[in-house]
C-alpha cells in the first residue's frame, strides 16, 4: 500500500486532443537512431510553431509525475524558438508513448528508516549543435523517488570526466537542500548521503586531495564536493554504467534498457 500520483485524466485529455487516443503506441519516448539539432526538418508555420509550443508546455507539467519523459521533453524545449516538422514529429512520438500506459505515475510507501541517495551520470557532447554535455541525476528519500533533473549543462566539457563531476557536483546540491529542508521540519538523515556516479575518474578527482592544472577549471566544483567528503557528509560510490538510474536522463536508451532503467523510477500503473 502507498500513495500513487499520477495524471491519468490530463493525459488522456492530451492525446484526445491530438488525436492520439488510438494511436499505435511506442516503447520508448525518443528514437535512439537519431539526435535532434536546430538543422533537422523544415521550420514550421507560425501556426505550426505555435501548436509546438502549446504541445512542449503541456508535455513539461506532465514530467512533474512522469520522469520516464523528462529527457526526451528536455530535449523538445530546446527548440521551442525554432521549431521544425521532425521536432513535431518527435513530439508525436513521445504522445504515442503516454498512451501506452496513460495512468502511470508515481508510487510512494513508508519507510521504516530516511535515507537520502542520489544518481548522477551525463552524456559528454551529446548536444549535436553546442557538444555541450546532458546532466542527469535523481534522488530517493527514504527509497521513494522524489527528484529529478536533464538538464544541458551551460559550459562545454573538455571530457567525459569533467562532465560527469559537473553533473555530480549538480545532483549534489540537490541533496544538501533537501538535507536542509528535512533538518529545518526536525527529520534527521542517517548516516551520510550518497551519489552513486558511473566514472571512475570523477570519483577519483573528487577523492584527490591534490588539485592539478588540467582540473583546475572545475576548482569551484571540486572544492563544494570535496569539502562535504572530508566532513563525512557524502560519500561518491561507484556504479556500474548499466545500473545507472540516471543513464535514462541524459540520453534516449534501446527499449529493454529503458524499461530496466525505468523500473527503478518507483513508478506505478
Amino acid at each position: 500500500t502507498g500513495l500513487v500520483l499520477n495524471q491519468r485524466k490530463y493525459t488522456l485529455d492530451l492525446l484526445e486532443e491530438t488525436g492520439k487516443l488510438g494511436c499505435r503506441p511506442t516503447p520508448t519516448p525518443f528514437d535512439t537512431g537519431h539526435k535532434l539539432s536546430l538543422r533537422d526538418g523544415e521550420p514550421l508555420c507560425e501556426e505550426g510553431k505555435g501548436r509546438y509550443q502549446r504541445l512542449v508546455g503541456k508535455l513539461i507539467y506532465l514530467t512533474l509525475t512522469r520522469p520516464d519523459i523528462t529527457f526526451a521533453v528536455n530535449v523538445l524545449s530546446q527548440f521551442m524558438h525554432a521549431p521544425t516538422d521532425a521536432h513535431l514529429k518527435a513530439v508525436d512520438r513521445v504522445l504515442c508513448y503516454l498512451k501506452k500506459n496513460p495512468g502511470k505515475g508515481l508510487l510512494y510507501v513508508k519507510q521504516e528508516t530516511v535515507e537520502i541517495e542520489g544518481y548522477s551520470d551525463a552524456d559528454w557532447a551529446g548536444c549535436g549543435d553546442t557538444r555541450r554535455s546532458t546532466t542527469g541525476y535523481c534522488v530517493y528519500l527514504g527509497g521513494n523517488f522524489v527528484v529529478w533533473r536533464s538538464k544541458r549543462q551551460d559550459v562545454c566539457s573538455r571530457s567525459s570526466a569533467e562532465a560527469e563531476y559537473r553533473a555530480v557536483a549538480m545532483g549534489v546540491s540537490e541533496l544538501l537542500w533537501l538535507k536542509i529542508l528535512l533538518t529545518d521540519i526536525g527529520i534527521e538523515i542517517e548516516g551520510p548521503m550518497k551519489m552513486y556516479c558511473d566514472n571512475k575518474s570523477a570519483i577519483n578527482l573528487a577523492n584527490n586531495p591534490v588539485l592539478h592544472d588540467r582540473t583546475k577549471h572545475v576548482e569551484i566544483d571540486r572544492h563544494f564536493i570535496r569539502e562535504r567528503i572530508d566532513a563525512k557528509e557524502l560519500i561518491l560510490p561507484y556504479m556500474k554504467s548499466e545500473d545507472q538510474t540516471a543513464d535514462v536522463l541524459t540520453k534516449a536508451l534501446p527499449s529493454a534498457s529503458f524499461e530496466r532503467n525505468v523500473s527503478k523510477l518507483g513508478m506505478f500503473d
